[in-house]
C-alpha cells in the first residue's frame, strides 16, 4: 500500500508512480477504458474519417493545376466542416475533462484507503460533483488558458534570444503542474475555483508552512523526466506512419511530380490509423503525468501530513 500524504523527493515521486500502476494498474485501467472507451471510439473515428478526407483534398489542391479547389472543396461543405469542427472540439473538451478528473477521482479514493475501486464508484464521483466540473471548465476556458497562452506565447518570443529556449523548458512542466495541482486541490480541499488555482501557484514555489525549502526544482524535474519518457514513447507510433507515407511518396513518384494523392488509399489509411494508435497510446500513457503530478500535490499538502500520520498510528493500535 502506498502512502499519498507525505514528503517526497524527486526520484520518489518517478518511482511511486510506477508502484502506484504496479498496484493499482490493473483496476485503474479497466475503469478507465470503461469510463472512456466510447469517447475513445468516437474521437479516433473522427480523427481517421474526417481528417483524412480534409488532408486528402488539401493535398489534392495542389494536383492538375487547380489551385482554387480546396478553397471550392471548403465553400460548398463548409455547413458540414463547421458542424465536424463544433462535434470534434465539444467531444475534445469532454474526453479532456473525463481524462483529467478521472485519476483525481481516483487517487482520493485510494488515499482514503479503497482498494477495489468500481466503475460506478467514479461515474458517482463525476455525477455527485457535476456543478463544480462546470465551474471548472469555465475558469479553465476563460482564465486559466488564455493567461498560459500568453505565457507560452512570450516565452516562444523570447527563443529568438538564447535565453527563450531556457524559458520554454520551465514554463511547459510549470504550467501543467499548476494546472493539475488546480484540479487536485479543486475536487480534495473543500476550497472555491480562484482558492484552488491560488494555492495551485503559491505551492509550486512555497510548502504552506513556508519555512521548508522551495519545492519549485523537484516538482518541475519529476514533471519534466515523465514528459520526455513519455515522448519517447508514443514518438515509435508517429514516426512509423511518416516513414511510410514519405516512403509511398517517394516510390510512387520518382521524378517528383505528385500525380497521387497519398492521403488516400490504403496509405492514407495507415498513415491515420496509425496517428489513431498514437493518439491512443498518449492518452493512456498521459494517466502516468496525472499519478506523478498527484503525488506531487499530496507532497504540498504538508497541513495534512501529520494528521494522516496520526490516523495510521490509532489504526495499528485498534488492530493490535
Amino acid at each position: 500500500m502506498i502512502q499519498f500524504y507525505k514528503k517526497r523527493e524527486f526520484g520518489t515521486f518517478i518511482s511511486d508512480s510506477f508502484n502506484f500502476f504496479k498496484l493499482y494498474g490493473k483496476n485503474y485501467f479497466k475503469n478507465y477504458i470503461l469510463i472512456n472507451g466510447l469517447l475513445f471510439i468516437l474521437m479516433v473515428t473522427v480523427f481517421i474519417f474526417g481528417y483524412q478526407e480534409l488532408f486528402s483534398q488539401m493535398f489534392g489542391s495542389n494536383l492538375g493545376g487547380d489551385s482554387y479547389y480546396f478553397e471550392r472543396y471548403f465553400s460548398d461543405n463548409a455547413g458540414m466542416l463547421i458542424g465536424v469542427g463544433i462535434f470534434t472540439f465539444l467531444l475534445l473538451m469532454i474526453l479532456a475533462m473525463v481524462n483529467y478528473l478521472y485519476p483525481v477521482f481516483y487517487l482520493k479514493r485510494v488515499a482514503q484507503g479503497a482498494k477495489d475501486i468500481k466503475t460506478d464508484e467514479i461515474l458517482g464521483d463525476f455525477k455527485k460533483n457535476i456543478g463544480k466540473i462546470v465551474k471548472l471548465f469555465l475558469g479553465m476556458t476563460f482564465i486559466v488558458i488564455p493567461l498560459a497562452l500568453f505565457v507560452v506565447g512570450f516565452s516562444y518570443i523570447l527563443i529568438f534570444i538564447i535565453i527563450g529556449i531556457f524559458l520554454v523548458m520551465l514554463v511547459y512542466p510549470t504550467l501543467f503542474n499548476v494546472v493539475t495541482f488546480l484540479m487536485y486541490d479543486y475536487f480534495n480541499s473543500g476550497r472555491g475555483f480562484f482558492e484552488s488555482l491560488s494555492y495551485s501557484i503559491r505551492s509550486q514555489f512555497s510548502y504552506p508552512n513556508g519555512s521548508e525549502k522551495s519545492p519549485y526544482w523537484k516538482y518541475w524535474a519529476a514533471a519534466f523526466v515523465m514528459f520526455i519518457m513519455i515522448s519517447i514513447a508514443s514518438s515509435i507510433f508517429t514516426y512509423v506512419p511518416m516513414i511510410f507515407l514519405y516512403g509511398s511518396i517517394l516510390t510512387s513518384t520518382p521524378d517528383g511530380n505528385f500525380e497521387q494523392n497519398p492521403f488516400t488509399g490504403v496509405v492514407g489509411i495507415a498513415f491515420f490509423v496509425f496517428y489513431g494508435i498514437s493518439m491512443l497510446l498518449s492518452l493512456f500513457l498521459s494517466n502516468l503525468l496525472y499519478v506523478n503530478a498527484g503525488f506531487m500535490y499530496y507532497d504540498s499538502r504538508t497541513d495534512l501530513h501529520q494528521k494522516v500520520e496520526l490516523e495510521e498510528i490509532d489504526t495499528i493500535g485498534i488492530h493490535e
